[in-house]
């Protein structure tokens, strides 16, 4: 009975020795790597698994053990066991996106942070007047989303009916702004985003949001060709004046800006230093010199000096424009065509 019970306390000892070693080595391996508060730039892609993000964290010195970790967010009762803390949710979900993180945190910690969605912004400016193209490219260089990717939702005819947005893109409804955006965002989510950013910035405009879908779409396309057109703010509605005067009397609006539309993206030439006489003969429907009226869609996504300038415009005589300064970007407006080519000749002597 006395060796039979040696051999039961060896063996319990045995145990009891493999369940504090198997203890120590777990809580070595779930403790944080250092002492260390210096921040680790670190992003979660849209679609990372689980066990993804535990081998980018190990990788990147923030982990021990990828495969402990993983356990930890698919079984939240172990933050309870080993750090007195409840789970930030049942099941935990790591979200998508770009955190600061430091080997000085624990797991809790780290699963708090990439669950709580409060995550890097990246900052993307728009300026006003960029195309869908150019926006595009703005927004890839910025590691948002590609530019094919970007190109077809603004060409998706189920949003663009959503918005009753009447011509075949979101030209001219991409909002120009300064946008906080994460790594995780779609190109449907981007999108959406500055098309509601700008049903919202122009409710500020008078009448606007009345107007029927088809007269709002064409009061975007002036406000494309305006914007396109203005340097200094407070001449935009005087060039819309001179458009809305142009438009009605069924005169072609002879805009430069609509002919550089078509040779970068129509036909994605560079962008021209000039218009040369040649350009003006191409046979575009966005050739403004050859066809009286608006062109078929936006030219461009204009901000709210060239929107407000389309949607109320002045009353002028104005029938024509011509640079009288071009350091300061200021025109000349005229009535008659006799006074155009006098500023005309007049601006080529200064």
């Amino acid at each position: 009975m006395k060796t039979k019970g040696k051999i039961f306390l060896s063996i319990l000892l045995l145990i009891i020795l493999a369940i504090l070693g198997a203890g120590i080595y777990c809580y070595s391996q779930i403790t944080p790597v250092a002492q260390d508060d210096n921040s680790i730039r670190f992003e979660v892609a849209n679609g990372d698994s689980v066990r993804k993000i535990a081998g980018k964290l190990q990788e990147e010195g923030l982990i021990k053990n990828e495969t402990f970790f993983y356990y930890f967010v698919r079984k939240p009762v172990l933050l309870k066991i080993f750090f007195s803390k409840d789970p930030v949710s049942d099941p935990i979900v790591l979200k998508s996106g770009i955190y600061h993180l430091h080997a000085g945190m624990n797991y809790a910690q780290l699963i708090n942070e990439l669950s709580s969605g409060q995550q890097e912004y990246i900052r993307v400016s728009i300026p006003e007047g960029k195309t869908i193209t150019q926006t595009a490219e703005i927004l890839q260089d910025a590691g948002i989303c590609l530019v094919d990717e970007f190109k077809a939702e603004c060409y998706d005819p189920k949003l663009l009916q959503s918005y009753n947005i009447t011509g075949e893109s979101a030209e001219g409804f991409l909002f120009p702004d300064t946008y906080f955006l994460t790594a995780g965002m779609t190109a449907r989510e981007v999108v959406v985003l500055m098309i509601d950013n700008f049903f919202t910035k122009v409710q500020e405009i008078p009448g606007f949001m009345e107007l029927e879908p088809q007269k709002m779409y064409e009061t975007v396309i002036l406000a494309s060709i305006v914007e396109r057109e203005y340097r200094v703010e407070d001449e935009a509605p005087l060039i819309a004046s001179v458009f809305t005067n142009r438009l009605r009397q069924n005169i072609g609006l002879y805009s430069c800006a609509t002919i550089v539309y078509i040779l970068t993206e129509i036909e994605n030439r560079p962008h021209p230093e000039r218009v040369l006489l040649e350009d003006t003969k191409i046979d575009s429907p966005y050739n403004t010199y050859k066809w009286a009226g608006l062109t078929p869609g936006p030219i461009s996504n204009p901000g709210m000096v060239a929107l407000k300038a389309a949607a109320n415009p002045p009353k002028t005589n104005y029938y024509f424009f011509q640079v009288a300064d071009a350091n300061e970007g200021r025109h000349v407006f005229t009535t008659t065509f006799d006074e155009h080519k006098a500023s005309h000749n007049l601006s080529t002597k200064n």
